[in-house]
């Protein structure tokens, strides 16, 4: 299950089909256990800047953030793997400087977003290698048009 939390202030400029669509694709496409649980916030950059300062220690805002998780979720039966925050306003301005719609680019920091929770990095090069190629293959599943892929 898919939970989504989007800031009032962005709810009319998001489409949650797409976005729990899309995290269901790498989910697919990554061979995790579809019933896994995750959740995905649209926020502010100001949250964004927040949460990067306190728990990674960058004072800097970023256009996502992921916070894997393993727990087992009684309730549902099943393993939670972690949150996955997105700034809007960041998404929304690289969105206009690559030339594609908005929901486009949060949809791309969805699947690196998932990605991340599954473990993938892109760190090294041999990673990011694997990791972008992932999130190619999974965009182009989802129909997916971007002008470039996050560094």
């Amino acid at each position: 299950m898919i939970h989504l939390l989007v800031e009032e202030a962005y709810e009319s400029l998001v489409v949650p089909d797409f976005l729990e669509k899309a995290a269901e694709t790498v989910l697919a496409h990554q061979g995790a256990d579809p019933d896994a649980e995750l959740s995905v916030v649209i926020d502010s950059d100001e949250k964004l800047h927040t949460l990067n300062r306190d728990f990674l220690g960058i004072d800097a805002p970023t256009d996502v953030l992921s916070f894997p998780s393993d727990e087992f979720d009684p309730d549902e039966q099943a393993v939670y793997i972690g949150d996955i925050i997105i700034s809007f306003p960041r998404a929304e301005s690289q969105a206009k400087t690559a030339g594609h719609p908005v929901i486009n680019e949060i949809q791309l920091l969805v699947v690196h977003g998932v990605l991340h929770l599954l473990g993938h990095d892109h760190a090294e090069p041999a990673e990011k290698v694997r990791m972008w190629t992932a999130q190619a293959e999974i965009l182009d599943q989802l129909g997916v048009k971007i002008n470039r892929l996050p560094e």
